[in-house]
């Protein structure tokens, strides 16, 4: 669950600089090396003629070296150009129907002019670059979790090993990007209310986890451990969930969302789908990060993944009542779409037709 961010709406960001295009290739080589024997004395008319000679043919060797170098030189396309690092080759995740996993995060879409003050958000949806390199998802790592003990220490002990498996994970994705990313500030509120830059949060079965400007919470009293039980699987997934919103918020998608939502305004048709495509790509990336970490050797195991692949039918507007999250089968098929294809741009939620974000 996200609210507003807090305050006026935020100023269009800029997009970021492209890396520095390679170095030009070397230039031919003209000619083979040989060898010079002493010269013979000779006249001084004849010394003339020879100087003269190899003025000559030293003029018509640069002029050569110069037409040379620059058939041989490639032009730079625009200001624009990029040279696109190599990607690493893809290994094989065995998703819920065996889909294939991540590749590399390096991505391919062209970036412009640089920003003085370093890395800055790129305000866009449906065509922010994360999401247009069809390639591009998260590397398949290991994640290192305590067992899951349901009490206060317990639960803290858990998400604060999870923060760091999703900071590991997105962290470099995004900063291939040339995004500014930092880790979300981690909060384990105790009452029955905490308060936040986005206003008093009430604790109850609709707020098991909250972000809210690069603030994740997570009020133990809200996970519902007495329905739940040791069922850490459901615990990661809806976490995850939540630290897809710092995804959006560090990427500018979250700001834009929320100036199209300010526009419509927030109960209106227009605002409660745009809210939907928000809620459902979280949905999305919480499903990539899962499918990424599931059976890599770490503590995400097979029976952790399958327990938050059908826990995601529980949840969503069916049973929340509202308007603002998505249907629950829509809950479930964005999460699962990032979970069996890790692919970012399978998570474009805002280019997907409104069908499938109702």
């Amino acid at each position: 669950m996200t609210q507003p961010p807090h305050g006026q709406v935020p100023p269009r960001g800029t997009v970021q600089p492209p890396p520095v295009p390679g170095a030009q290739p070397d230039l031919p080589w003209l000619g083979r090396p040989h060898t010079v024997s002493a010269p013979k004395r000779r006249s001084p008319a004849a010394v003339i003629g020879v100087c003269l000679g190899a003025v000559a043919v030293l003029v018509l060797g640069l002029v050569a070296i110069v037409a040379l170098n620059r058939d041989a030189t490639p032009p730079l396309s625009s200001a624009n150009y990029r040279d696109t690092p190599s990607s690493e080759s893809p290994s094989q995740l065995p998703g819920g129907a065996g889909a294939p996993a991540s590749a590399s995060p390096v991505p391919s879409t062209e970036l412009s002019t640089p920003s003085a003050t370093g890395p800055q958000k790129v305000l866009k949806l449906a065509d922010h670059p994360i999401l247009q390199d069809p390639n591009a998802g998260l590397q398949n790592r290991v994640c290192t979790l305590p067992p899951w003990q349901s009490t206060q220490a317990g639960a803290e002990a858990f998400f604060t090993a999870a923060s760091k498996c999703l900071d590991a994970a997105w962290g470099p994705f995004l900063e291939a990007y040339h995004l500014p990313f930092t880790s979300p500030a981690l909060h384990f509120p105790t009452g029955a209310s905490f308060e936040t830059e986005c206003g008093t949060i009430q604790v109850g079965i609709a707020t098991a986890a909250y972000y809210c400007e690069n603030n994740l919470y997570v009020p133990f009293r809200g996970l519902q451990t007495d329905q739940y039980g040791n069922n850490p699987g459901v615990y990661l997934a809806l976490f995850a969930h939540e630290y897809g919103h710092h995804v959006q918020e560090v990427a500018g998608l979250m700001d834009a969302a929320w100036q199209k939502i300010y526009e419509a305004g927030q109960n209106s048709p227009a605002g409660l789908e745009m809210s939907r495509r928000k809620e459902l790509q979280a949905q999305c990336f919480s499903g990539m990060f899962l499918g990424a970490h599931v059976d890599q050797g770490g503590t995400i195991n097979r029976d952790m993944y399958n327990k938050a692949w059908n826990d995601q039918e529980t949840r969503g507007d069916n049973t929340s009542r509202s308007h603002d999250h998505g249907t629950n089968a829509h809950y479930a098929s964005w999460w699962r779409a990032g979970a069996t294809s890790n692919r970012i741009a399978d998570c474009n939620t805002f280019a997907a037709p409104s069908s499938e974000v109702s």
